[in-house]
């Protein structure tokens, strides 16, 4: 089989291949690694790679597979996000404070790929801290979009985005704090799902805004997804906000047809701020929907408009107060000169974050401060518990709701770089449902043409209930049944670029 062939595969293919010795784990992984070696120096995809490590895990699982006791996705190689500790891993978050840091232990997620006999590829590129919704904040440089190699893969996850949407993995591990596995999902080209706050956990997950960050599944399809979420959800008790819910199997539902399902189109998703090409798109698939059987029902969720400036008070207050922990003292960048205690403190940070990390703790410091919390902090929780609200009331009149993950395709980069607030807006369908918990994803769903390149991809999101993932999968496979979106990947031009 050709090594593009190969990789172009999906999970339970891979597995299949497995299971009848067409093809070992060591092979699959190798093919792997030869991609990487060949465009990673172009894309930026990964920044930590052991070939020894991945190459013995894959040897392990062949020996599992050997005995009889592989699981569905043994000897199958994943990218992780580079926010995830994995045992002997250097794990940075893409920040120079981070730069010489080597986990001493597994997250949660990366156990339990472990337990599974995944093979770990190595770790992927991210913007500072999670912090950024381009990729261009990462300390190791900033990622390209496969597609076109001018444009920004979306972020922070841009690294698996790209990885993903490159065929540079079999799938990749994502975070999603207000956006960050959705919106590189839509301009990467590839189906990406952020499952419902505490399903996931959060143990050994680097923390960015913790009552937000979620971890979840990158891959080709809603069947990859579904897979990949068998593995990484689960109770687990080191983390306090891991929901203690008996095991489900996310694959149950992907066969169910859609008849009588109603998609809500809350009109706030369809307003001014949407690229008219992206908007013709999603009503494309909106029209194939209705071919499968599915009810249109109209809804508005009216605190939308707030939840960019909700989440810029509390996500960046919850920041400052999980990035103190980085003083130079106790673990990361310490400057190498200083004059006593408080100037290392100053210096090492200055030196340590990038200019977004330094604004964002800025901003979370001062909402907090005694003068200004009632003004900002406790406004925007209450104005959180409305969003959460509207969601609530929108699911009395629908099953699922949809609209676009991204207001645009992919921008170039350095477009957007020097207007925050620009940069900001990138994020404005995706992070409601954060501040509200409730799961999502994007489902690719076409391309939009671009006035000055290449028609790039578009991403459909779909939002679901509480704990809903399996109903949300089974809407995006049907979807994916009828339609080949998700199995387009680029042409990756050669040399670096």
């Amino acid at each position: 089989m050709a090594n593009n062939e190969l990789s172009n595969g999906s999970l339970k293919g891979y597995a299949q291949l497995l299971q009848s010795k067409q093809i070992s784990s060591l092979e699959l992984t190798q093919a792997f690694l030869q991609r990487i070696k060949q465009y990673n120096p172009c894309i930026n995809a990964y920044i930590a790679l052991d070939e020894d490590k991945t190459l013995a895990q894959a040897r392990a699982a062949d020996a599992r597979i050997a005995a009889g006791s592989a699981a569905p996705l043994t000897g199958i190689p994943i990218a992780q996000k580079d926010i995830f500790c994995a045992e002997g891993w250097p794990t940075t978050c893409g920040s120079k404070m981070l730069a010489n840091f080597v986990a001493p232990y597994d997250a949660h997620v990366i156990s339990q790929f472990n337990a599974a006999g995944a093979v770990n590829l190595g770790k992927t590129n991210m913007d500072e801290f999670a912090m950024g919704s381009s990729n261009e904040t990462s300390y190791f440089g900033g990622v390209k979009n496969p597609w076109s190699y001018d444009r920004v893969p979306g972020g922070s996850s841009g690294g698996s985005a790209a990885a993903v949407a490159a065929r540079l993995c079999a799938a990749a591990t994502g975070t999603d704090t207000g956006g960050s596995i959705r919106q590189p999902a839509s301009l990467c080209g590839f189906t990406g799902l952020k499952p419902t706050y505490g399903v996931v956990s959060r143990f050994g997950m680097i923390a960015f805004a913790s009552s937000l960050d979620q971890a979840g599944p990158m891959a080709k399809s809603a069947e990859d997804c579904a897979l990949m979420m068998n593995v990484m959800a689960g109770f687990d008790e080191r983390d306090s906000t891991s929901l203690d819910r008996a095991k489900e199997d996310y694959c149950r539902d992907l066969a169910k047809p859609l008849a009588g399902l109603k998609i809500g189109l809350p009109k706030e998703f369809f307003a001014e701020g949407l690229s008219a090409e992206v908007g013709q798109v999603i009503e494309n698939a909106i029209a194939e929907y209705k071919k499968l059987g599915a009810e249109i029902v109209n809804i508005s969720l009216p605190n939308t408009g707030l939840s960019i400036p909700v989440y810029y008070v509390l996500a960046p207050a919850e920041a400052s107060s999980n990035l103190s922990r980085y003083d130079g003292v106790r673990y990361g960048h310490r400057a190498a000169e200083y004059t006593d205690l408080m100037d290392m403190y100053c210096k090492s940070r200055a030196e340590g974050f990038g200019a977004e990390v330094k604004r964002r703790i800025l901003i979370g410091t001062y909402v907090l401060s005694a003068g200004y919390y009632d003004a900002y902090y406790l406004k925007a929780q209450q104005i959180r518990r409305l969003i959460a609200q509207d969601f609530v009331e929108a699911f009395k009149q629908c099953d699922v709701i949809m609209g676009p993950a991204a207001p645009s395709t992919a921008f170039k980069a350095g477009e957007k770089v020097d207007d925050p607030v620009a940069m900001y807006l990138q994020d404005i369908y995706t992070i409601s449902t954060n501040l509200a918990g409730l799961p999502g994803m994007s489902v690719p769903a076409g391309f939009a043409p671009s006035q000055d390149g290449p028609a790039l991809p578009v991403g459909l999101q779909i939002i679901g209930n509480y704990f809903d993932e399996a109903r949300m999968l089974n809407v995006a496979h049907q979807y994916q049944q009828v339609t080949d979106w998700h199995t387009l990947a680029p042409n990756l031009p050669e040399g670096k670029a």
